[in-house]
């Protein structure tokens, strides 16, 4: 029996002895959620950093062991910046074995707003290392230093 009482439910085999070092009673705290089925999802949350620059706003999305043929990268309504693709279910072959499989598989979706100062035209992607990088330039905003002009009182 677990010495950490069951929030996730009872329905745990129950040992009599608590001290037994070989019980298998071992208390898990996330065998009671229901996760998504891995196939479902390739990289569901593919970890995306955005940042800005003077010049630029610039996306870098981690896509481990995915190929740029893989990826997509759209704009949608000249607005919407979408990132997704597809991981491929690696062949079967009648003669082996699996004895673990981790690595997901299916289809990925991110979409981010942009602002309205970016030059959708000129949008470059590379991918490099498992590292997709989107660089969406800004529009070039001719900023004046504020000019003061002193006034005299009068009076």
């Amino acid at each position: 029996m677990s010495l950490i009482p069951s929030f996730f439910g009872n329905n745990r085999r129950i040992n009599n002895n608590i001290f037994d070092p070989f019980s298998l009673d071992v208390w898990d705290p996330f065998k009671e959620l229901q996760f998504p089925s891995s196939s479902s999802s390739a990289i569901a949350n593919a970890r995306v950093d955005w940042k800005e620059t003077a010049e630029s706003h610039v996306f870098k999305a981690d896509l481990p062991g995915m190929k740029k043929e893989e990826v997509k990268v759209e704009i949608e309504d000249d607005s919407v910046l979408k990132i997704s693709g597809e991981r491929h279910v690696e062949k079967e072959e009648k003669q082996d074995t699996w004895h673990r499989v981790e690595r997901s598989s299916g289809g990925f979706s991110r979409k981010f707003r942009l602002p309205e100062n970016v030059k959708m035209d000129q949008v470059k992607a590379s991918m490099e290392n498992g590292v997709l990088t989107v660089t969406v330039p800004k529009v070039e905003t001719n900023k004046k230093k504020a000019q003061v002009k002193s006034i005299d009182i009068s009076g």
